[in-house]
C-alpha cells in the first residue's frame, strides 16, 4: 500500500513528536504484535520506533502471537495443528508447535531488542488456568489469563526494561497453556492502567462490510459486533472484540495498525490523523469555544479553502477581532475542523459561517456534528433563523443538514451589504430553528 507522504510522521519532524512528549512520558504503552510482523523486513524499523518511545520515557510492553509461525512449522513437519489462533482446542501437537513457534519468535524479539540497545526479558508473568470443557468439547491445553503478576512488570518497567510476553501462561503447578496473544495483550494494558493497547498487524485498519474504519467509539464497535459480527474479516474479528473489551476496561485508546509500513507505530502514536484505527473509549473528540490565541491556528486551518474559494476570504486580524463566534473541533487536542456563529439579534437571525473540516478527517460526520452544534447554540440564545453562505458546500447543506435555498432578501440587512459587495454570488441557505 502507498500511504501519502503527509500522513507519516518523519524522524526529524521534532515539533510534531514533541507535542504529544508531556502526556505520554512515564506512561505506559502495550504492543501487540502478530507473529507475521516479526518476520517483516519492515521489523527491525518497527523496533526503532520502538527505541524512539522508549527515548522519550514512554514505558513499552511487548506481547507477541505466533500463528503463522506455528503454520509454517505444522507445515515443515506434516502434522495438523487443532487450532491457530489460542482460542479453540489446543491438543498436545499443537501445544508442542506453540512452544517451538513462541520461543523462536520470543528470541527473535530479543534480539532485535539488543540491536537497537535495548534491555529486554520475557517474564514468566502470565497466570492462566485452563479453559476447561466449553459446549461439551474439553479445550486440552488452551488457557485463559486468571491475572498478571503487575509486580514483576513494573519492577521491570522501573529498571527500563523492556519485557517482552508470548502467547502462553503457567498455572501454580507449572503447567504450560497457550493463551490468546490478543486476551493476554488486553488483561496487561488493564492491570498496567497502559494509556494505549496497539496491535500491530498486517491490515491497514479494522474493517467492516469492506470499508477501512479510522476512527469509531467503543459503543459504536460493540454495536457492529453484535448486530453485524460477519461483517469483518475473520482474522480481524479477534482484533475488534478485544479492542472493545480493553477500552470496557479502563484502556483509554486501542489502536490497530500495519506493522509493515515504515515510521507506521510514530505515524499512529503521534499525529492526530493516524494511519490505522483508533477505538476510544472516552471524549476523544470535543468541540470547544476558540481563544485568542487560536485565531493562527484557525487561519491556518482554513487557508487552502480561502485559496480555492471554498471559504470567503478572511483575515488572521479579522478571525482574531470575532474571535468569540469561533468554535474548534478536536481530536486528542488537536483542531482538525472549525465552524463559527455570527449573531444578528436584532433579527433573531445567525450566520453558520467559516465551517471547515480538513480532508484528513473527511467523511466522518465532523461537519455534521458542528452544524449540529451551531443549531443547538443559536436555539440556545434565542434564535429562530439560521442562515448560511456557499458556493461549492450547498447540496451538502441541502441533503445533510436540512437547509433550503434563500434569497438576498432573508439576510440581515448589515449582512446583505456584505454579501453584494463580495460578489461571490453565493448560494444563500436557510434554516428555520
Amino acid at each position: 500500500m502507498l500511504v501519502p507522504e503527509a500522513s507519516i510522521v518523519k524522524p526529524t519532524d521534532l515539533r510534531g513528536i514533541l507535542q504529544y512528549v508531556p502526556q505520554f512520558r512515564e506512561r505506559t504503552f502495550v504492543i501487540a504484535l502478530d507473529g507475521a510482523v516479526v518476520t517483516d523486513e519492515n521489523f527491525p524499523n518497527l523496533l526503532l520506533d520502538i527505541a524512539v518511545l522508549r527515548s522519550l520515557n514512554i514505558r513499552v510492553v511487548l506481547v507477541h502471537g505466533a500463528s503463522a509461525q506455528i503454520q509454517a512449522l505444522a507445515r515443515e513437519q506434516n502434522v495438523q495443528p487443532s487450532d491457530l489462533d489460542g482460542d479453540g482446542v489446543t491438543d498436545a501437537t499443537t501445544l508442542r508447535l506453540a512452544l517451538m513457534a513462541s520461543n523462536r519468535l520470543t528470541h527473535e524479539i530479543l534480539e532485535g531488542l539488543a540491536a537497537t540497545d535495548l534491555r529486554a526479558v520475557c517474564p514468566n508473568a502470565i497466570v492462566a488456568y485452563p479453559a476447561g470443557i466449553l459446549h461439551g468439547v474439553d479445550q486440552l491445553f488452551t488457557g485463559k489469563v486468571e491475572r498478571v503478576d503487575t509486580e514483576l512488570l513494573q519492577t521491570l518497567l522501573d529498571h527500563a526494561i523492556l519485557p517482552v510476553i508470548p502467547p502462553l501462561g503457567f498455572d501454580g503447578e507449572g503447567h504450560t497453556y497457550r493463551v490468546n496473544s490478543d486476551s493476554i495483550a488486553v488483561a496487561v494494558a488493564t492491570s498496567l492502567k497502559a494509556v494505549k493497547l496497539i496491535y500491530v498487524t498486517t491490515h491497514d485498519a479494522l474493517e467492516h462490510a469492506g470499508r477501512p474504519i479510522r476512527q469509531i467509539l467503543v459503543a459504536d464497535l460493540e454495536a457492529l459486533l453484535e448486530q453485524q459480527p460477519q461483517g469483518f474479516p475473520d482474522d480481524l474479528l479477534s482484533k475488534a472484540r478485544h479492542a472493545a473489551a480493553a477500552c470496557r476496561a479502563g484502556v483509554q485508546r486501542v489502536h490497530i495498525i500495519n506493522g509493515r509500513i515504515s515510521e507506521g507505530l510514530l505515524a499512529e502514536v503521534f499525529s492526530n490523523e493516524g494511519i490505522g484505527t483508533l477505538v476510544y473509549a472516552d471524549e476523544y473528540q470535543q468541540i470547544r469555544r476558540a481563544q485568542k490565541k487560536d485565531a493562527r491556528t484557525i487561519y491556518s486551518l482554513i487557508q487552502q479553502a480561502m485559496a480555492t474559494e471554498e471559504l470567503m476570504r478572511r483575515s488572521r486580524a479579522s478571525i482574531e477581532k470575532q474571535i468569540g463566534d469561533y468554535f474548534l473541533f478536536e481530536i486528542d487536542r488537536n483542531p482538525v475542523a472549525c465552524v463559527a456563529l455570527h449573531v444578528y439579534p436584532e433579527e433573531a437571525k445567525g450566520e453558520l459561517a467559516c465551517l471547515y473540516v480538513k480532508p484528513s478527517h473527511e467523511n466522518q460526520g465532523i461537519g455534521r456534528k458542528l452544524i449540529q452544534f451551531v443549531e443547538n447554540r443559536a436555539r440556545e440564545l434565542g434564535l429562530r433563523t439560521l442562515f448560511a453562505l456557499s458556493t461549492q458546500t450547498f447540496t451538502y447543506f441541502q441533503t445533510k443538514a436540512g437547509f433550503a435555498e434563500g434569497s438576498p432578501e432573508d439576510l440581515p440587512p448589515a449582512r446583505r451589504d456584505k454579501y453584494e459587495q463580495s460578489g461571490r454570488r453565493s448560494k444563500i441557505l436557510i434554516k428555520k430553528l
